[in-house]
């Protein structure tokens, strides 16, 4: 006779749930189908993705893992920490990074990396934000008993996805910690601590409206992402709930709003000079002339005391500006020296007024040296600014008038995209920071390089014509090269 808790993995008496292998297992492939894996923080799609360079940003690691660890500590002990700075203050190099040190120390529960021009299109949507989070708890070695619970969620309830973010933090992760944290095996103490999101503001909007209506008005991106944070706001609140929430932002206008209302419960850090961002970057300077200087033969000396102080100066704080000169001179053919004067001639922009002008003034020079600079900024556009433009990410062999164009049109600008081998027709063309498409879509900034976006749809048009021609010929293959 076989008993009916034959392969049962936990079993529970009063109300009698028996949870086994089989049910395990449709339901974590279940919760598997919606989650982003690219918003892991180790996941394969970030293998790339900025992390602090050695012996910088220490400050500020270091601060964010005390609180991780020690913040209930504080004299006023708060549940959410919001990270925040201008662009390319290194906000998700700085999140990368704790988070690796955080799963090093075993004290990260879950993260999840939102981007909106990076990886793929589900990391720039709030409906797979829970989820993740859940996969996540229930991949944790320290969290069986949660992992359980959540599993037995998604088999009772399988249209939790299709439901709003309030009904899925209720049902995956606050219900499952409200049956567990009063008798789990494992001591609170060694709970895993930290939960961390990084780029909320690259978060965009979900439509439920219905098209077809002239006064259904489409819902912002603010409204998703003020969406996410009154969410996060009930998780932190519930006394059930055992982690920190650490949020990395830029400070958009709905977003700043949300933390200047609920100061009881979060506390801000701002990425400013309090943290020495000039010594670091100095550091990161050194780093990439010592491996220039190695390969060209040159003296220890180079270069002087005062360019480097210039670079820095030129920076305003902003860590994508240095990296782009560290990536400008190391992957750019020619003499250091000639590369190094280049870069030092764009000093006379003003960056007191505009901390941006002399990234912008980087960028400008970098773009201007393509063979071609106006069909260089159309072929960006169309791929980097296309989510902009409601259209879909087009294919690279689409927008060649004739093979091979490609590698003319990007010749040059590798310091500011990833560009695949030349053979390879797959792997998508890479932003190395999000500050590119800032600078392509404001005109105050690319200046006499802004393409309006009627031009570039116009093009964008051409191209598919083009390539539906092409597709007309008898014997002619076309090969598709996603970007996105």
């Amino acid at each position: 006779m076989t008993s009916i808790l034959q392969d049962a993995r936990h079993v529970e008496v009063g109300d009698i749930v028996v949870f086994n292998h089989s049910n395990g297992s449709r339901s974590i492939e279940k919760l598997r189908e919606h989650i982003a894996a690219g918003a892991l923080h180790n996941s394969a799609e970030r293998s790339d993705a900025p992390k602090c360079h050695p012996e910088t940003r220490v400050a500020v690691q270091d601060e964010l893992v005390r609180w991780i660890i020690h913040g209930e500590s504080d004299d006023v002990p708060k549940d959410i920490m919001w990270v925040t700075g201008p662009a390319g203050t290194g906000k998700t190099a700085i999140l990368g990074s704790v988070s690796d040190t955080c799963q090093g120390k075993g004290i990260l529960a879950a993260a999840y990396f939102f981007s909106s021009f990076f990886g793929s299109a589900d990391r720039r949507s709030k409906r797979y934000l829970v989820p993740t989070l859940a996969y996540q708890l229930v991949q944790h070695e320290a969290l069986s008993q949660v992992a359980d619970k959540i599993l037995s969620a998604v088999e009772h309830n399988p249209a939790i996805f299709e439901q709003n973010l309030e009904m899925q933090l209720d049902q995956l992760i606050l219900g499952p910690l409200r049956a567990c944290l009063n008798h789990t095996e494992l001591p609170h103490g060694q709970w895993p601590k930290a939960i961390l999101i990084d780029g909320l503001d690259e978060c965009e909007a979900d439509q439920y409206h219905d098209k077809s209506r002239s006064d259904a008005l489409p819902r912002s991106k603010e409204d998703d992402q003020t969406e996410i944070l009154y969410t996060l706001k009930k998780a932190a609140s519930d006394l059930h709930f055992p982690f920190r929430i650490v949020i990395a932002s830029r400070p958009e206008p709905a977003i700043k709003h949300f933390f200047d209302v609920a100061t009881f419960m979060t506390r801000e850090l701002f990425l400013d000079g309090k943290y020495n961002p000039d010594a670091d970057m100095a550091r990161f300077l050194e780093s990439k002339f010592a491996n220039i200087r190695r390969q060209c033969e040159l003296p220890s000396s180079w270069p002087s005391d005062n360019i480097r102080q210039t670079l820095i100066d030129n920076a305003s704080g902003q860590f994508i500006y240095v990296a782009t000169v560290g990536r400008f001179m190391e992957q750019s053919d020619g003499d250091p020296n000639h590369l190094l004067e280049q870069v030092l001639r764009l000093r006379n922009v003003k960056t007191s007024t505009n901390p941006f002008a002399a990234l912008d003034a980087l960028y400008t020079h970098i773009l201007n040296s393509s063979p071609d600079p106006y069909l260089t900024i159309l072929w960006l556009n169309l791929i980097f600014r296309e989510r902009c433009l409601n259209t879909p990410p087009p294919c690279t062999i689409s927008m060649e008038s004739h093979p091979g164009q490609a590698s003319r049109v990007f010749k040059n600008i590798h310091s500011l995209i990833s560009i695949p081998p030349i053979e390879d027709h797959y792997s998508p063309y890479r932003l190395y920071h999000k500050s590119l498409v800032d600078y392509l879509d404001e005109r105050a900034r690319s200046e006499t390089l802004y393409v309006e976006s009627d031009v570039v749809l116009e093009f964008m048009v051409d191209r598919y014509l083009h390539l539906w021609k092409r597709r007309q010929r008898p014997g002619l293959e076309t090969v598709s090269n996603p970007t996105g």
